[in-house]
């Protein structure tokens, strides 16, 4: 039977640059994917979701693909998520008939249902209706190591109810190797008589192995992305395939074009993403962990290596499989038993401004006014971990509270003249032995998410950002009035943002907190005013 090449990178890829993809790149893609005789190109996503800025690949409009030239012979899909449907309000007839004029009148001709095992039944309607409206219907199995034997059997057994022209199963947490694929593809096939279709990850730098064996056992759709860009570590990579699946398929491959999108576009992209398998995707393909998390920490300066492995080894014993921003939080483990502490913040704070020192570029800008501030105003001045912008003699204390930062910058404290805030007596005995000899204020901290609770020697903290617990040091002090300087922001798409943006919200929303003020320039959402007005 022949094999049918799918290329998803605009889709996949999109979880690394929010799908926003150059125009013009889009146009030169095509032209490369018809080059290597790709059948169908997914270009995107469709769905409902506007939160946030997303590209264009993000929702994949009929009116953006006409704006495409679209290269005789190649076909165009899309993926619809299934909780999309399942979740719409008026039901799945209408949530797709809100996406999706009939096929006579759309350039999509394949659409693609993305599935966990508990929304995959409740999903199957959707067929009818895009099958009735002209259209290929695929449905993808997501995260199907995790399915038992039974569950495949009885979920294959379903599809078979239905008219969908090709079944999927996704190794999603990229933890399968050719034979558990073999042995997916044969339970799957003693009830299901259609075509078959495989999407690998590669975790563990099997994606393209485990395609290859899937197509010896005979399903005949294959995905791929250009140089594997996709969630996580990627994908099985276009380029490899198109090789591969040379002698399986009687097509001309001319590969120039894709080779030269890749060392000028791709390749960059890859570099600043930084998509692909390294250590810790393999070991989070290897403990079903799901690789979102380790995306995460790979794109967040405050996890170290030694943090990211942490993680990874608390979630293989708790379960990972399906990703929670929260867990991050969970798995590190910080800080042993209940919170306590042996500093009252309230000693040396209680009615006086605190003005917190963060490490943005407007610290050494407006540096001189700053200073003069501090001297004239007498606030008093938390500076964040090792901040040496100021004045040393013009900071009251530092605070500090992530133990790897810690360990990190402990050579570095310990040249610095001023008292160190942190949560010693939560600390383990190798981060307060690396501090011996430094005068400490040891005021406690605990983990809850969502929550700010301020007692008079700890607090406890939505998360370990050391801008929560500053914050908590100076509302523990009964502070008159919280200032902040060099918090610029990450910029509008970067993740951080909304991390402290939200920080800020509930900080704000606790009763009788002091008011919160930027006085140098900030992206963040919080009142604001000019350290040269005071």
């Amino acid at each position: 039977m022949n094999k049918t090449f799918l290329d998803c990178t605009l889709r996949d890829g999109g979880y690394y640059n929010s799908w926003d993809f150059d125009k013009l790149v889009v146009q030169d893609y095509l032209y490369a994917m018809k080059e290597i005789s790709v059948d169908y190109v997914e270009l995107g996503l469709r769905g409902f979701n506007k939160d946030g800025f997303k590209g264009a690949c993000a929702y994949t409009t009929d009116h953006f693909i006409n704006s495409l030239v679209i290269p005789e012979g190649l076909k165009i899909g899309v993926m619809v998520n299934a909780s999309d449907l399942i979740r719409h309000p008026e039901g799945i007839d209408l949530a797709l008939s809100k996406l999706f004029a009939p096929a006579s009148e759309s350039p999509v001709s394949l659409v693609r249902v993305a599935c966990h095992g508990h929304e995959f039944v409740k999903a199957l309607p959707a067929a009818n209706w895009l099958k009735k409206n002209g259209y290929i219907v695929g449905f993808n199995l997501m995260q199907i190591a995790d399915r038992s034997e039974e569950e495949i059997s009885q979920l294959a057994i379903e599809a078979g109810n239905y008219p969908i022209d090709v079944l999927y199963f996704a190794d999603s947490l990229g933890s399968l190797g050719p034979e558990n694929t073999v042995e997916i593809i044969k339970i799957i096939r003693k009830y299901w008589r259609g075509q078959m279709g495989i999407h690998t990850h590669d975790n563990m730098g099997k994606a393209l192995a485990n395609s290859i064996c899937a197509v010896v056992e005979g399903v005949t759709w294959i995905d791929g992305t250009v140089t594997g860009m996709g969630r996580g570590p990627g994908n099985a990579k276009t380029e490899y395939l198109a090789i591969e699946l040379a002698e399986y398929r009687n097509v001309k491959c001319n590969i120039t074009p894709l080779m030269k999108l890749i060392d000028e576009y791709f390749k960059p992209l890859q570099h600043q993403c930084g998509w692909g398998t390294n250590t810790f995707y393999y070991l989070s393909g290897k403990y079903g962990i799901h690789p979102t998390y380790i995306q995460e920490m790979l794109s967040d300066s405050r996890y170290i290596e030694e943090d990211i492995l942490a993680v990874i080894d608390y979630l293989k014993f708790e379960g990972g499989k399906k990703f929670n921003i929260n867990t991050l939080e969970a798995a590190r483990k910080f800080y042993s038993g209940n919170p306590m502490g042996t500093w009252n913040p309230a000693t040396e704070i209680s009615d006086k401004k605190v003005l917190i020192l963060g490490t943005g570029p407007s610290i050494f800008k407006h540096k001189q006014a700053l200073e003069d501030f501090i001297k004239n105003k007498r606030p008093y001045v938390i500076a964040l971990n090792t901040q040496n912008h100021i004045a040393p003699d013009l900071i009251d204390v530092r605070a500090a509270c992530h133990p790897m930062r810690l360990l990190a910058d402990s050579s570095t404290h310990a040249t610095l003249p001023q008292p160190l805030v942190l949560p010693s007596s939560m600390l383990s005995e190798n981060v307060n032995k690396a501090y011996t000899g430094k005068d400490l204020l040891d005021y406690g901290i605990s983990i809850q998410e969502n929550t700010f609770t301020f007692e008079s020697t700890y607090c406890v903290l939505p998360n370990s950002l050391v801008l929560s617990y500053a914050l908590a040091i100076a509302t523990s002090g009964n502070a008159s009035s919280i200032l902040l300087a060099g918090f610029d922001g990450y910029g509008a798409d970067d993740p951080r943002t909304s991390e402290v943006n939200n920080l800020l919200s509930t900080f704000i929303q606790v009763p009788n907190t002091p008011p919160v003020i930027s006085i140098t320039p900030t992206q963040y959402k919080i009142l604001t005013s000019s350290v040269y007005a005071y």
